[in-house]
């Protein structure tokens, strides 16, 4: 505290400390530690909080991610107003999830199909019916591969657009998914650090994280159909316009004419922005919830508490665009 700043009773027990942190955050050191508001969420808070709905209702749960729809049916074949005010939601509010949603596997691709072509992941277990849905079953004997920030499938020379999960078997405490914004996260870097990283390209490598699922002797082949992808480190969302920090320790393996320590360094700090408790969304799951979420925008993070208990959930990925 400034001595000079005479609004404040100095005497012990008759200030608060807090009073000083108003829209603006303070270091604390030696550990880097960063107390106060980040005020540069507050007018995106109050925007989505302003917004109005003509197709169903919507209940906003984060400070700029994650709202709740309620009063429609997507076990229905909905009209195209509702799709289109839905891939509205998607946009606003970057992660929307709905309740008591008992979808059949075809419904849930059929659903996934009004947003775009659906992709089919060559790494993951599909439903043996319907191979656009990717299939998590986890309990005693498969223990998930999961704890781990990231946007889906940077590996792949255009990302998933999003994805569309439904928990069909979830237990009785633990496995929520959280969900991070990665725009609110770019916005608070410092001036600094986003003239660093501007213009920069990652490296990122599917092998990375699925290294054992490649087929022994198929290593060549499989590097053949997916070769390394190139990506800006800070993207822009092709709606929005809103700049996006898109690494994750996953699938980013380098980025590109940066010393490797520097680059290392850099993936680490872009990608622990995720971690800022204000910047998320936790999601806690219940039987025949589906959950939206635009994975241009946002990471998300599967918390894996609940083993040996089983969850079985089933997602369908929607193709994207190149970033840029």
């Amino acid at each position: 505290m400034n001595p000079a700043d005479t609004t404040t009773d100095p005497r012990p027990g008759t200030s608060d400390p807090a009073a000083a942190l108003a829209a603006r955050r303070v270091r604390v050191e030696p550990y880097g530690m960063e107390l106060g508001p980040l005020a540069h969420l507050a007018e995106e808070r109050r925007r989505l909080a302003s917004l109005t709905w003509n197709e169903f209702d919507v209940r906003q749960w984060g400070a700029t991610l994650g709202a709740e729809i309620t009063g429609i049916d997507l076990t229905a074949d909905l009209p195209d107003p509702v799709i289109a005010d839905i891939r509205r939601a998607l946009l606003e509010y970057k992660i929307v999830f709905f309740r008591d949603q008992p979808l059949t596997s075809a419904a849930h691709v059929a659903f996934a199909r009004r947003f775009g072509e659906l992709e089919i992941h060559p790494f993951i277990t599909g439903n043996p019916e319907h191979p656009e849905l990717v299939r998590f079953e986890k309990g005693a004997d498969v223990a998930g591969y999961e704890n781990g920030w990231h946007h889906d499938v940077t590996w792949r020379e255009v990302p998933s657009m999003g994805a569309i999960l439904h928990a069909i078997s979830v237990p009785e405490t633990g496995g929520d998914t959280l969900f991070s914004d990665m725009a609110a996260a770019y916005d608070g870097l410092s001036d600094e650090m986003k003239a660093r990283v501007e213009g920069l390209t990652a490296v990122h490598d599917f092998l990375l994280a699925f290294r054992g699922q490649v087929p022994e002797g198929a290593e060549e082949e499989t590097r053949a159909a997916y070769p390394p992808a190139r990506h800006p480190v800070i993207r822009t969302h092709p709606e929005t316009g809103r700049r996006i920090i898109f690494v994750n320790r996953f699938f980013t393996s380098h980025i590109e004419g940066v010393d490797p320590d520097e680059s290392v360094e850099l993936i680490g700090y872009l990608s622990s922005r995720a971690e800022t408790v204000e910047y998320q969304f936790r999601l806690h799951w219940e039987p025949h919830t589906v959950a939206f979420w635009d994975n241009r925008t946002v990471q998300h993070y599967a918390a894996n508490d609940y083993w040996p208990d089983v969850r079985v959930m089933e997602r369908a990925s929607i193709v994207g665009d190149r970033p840029v």
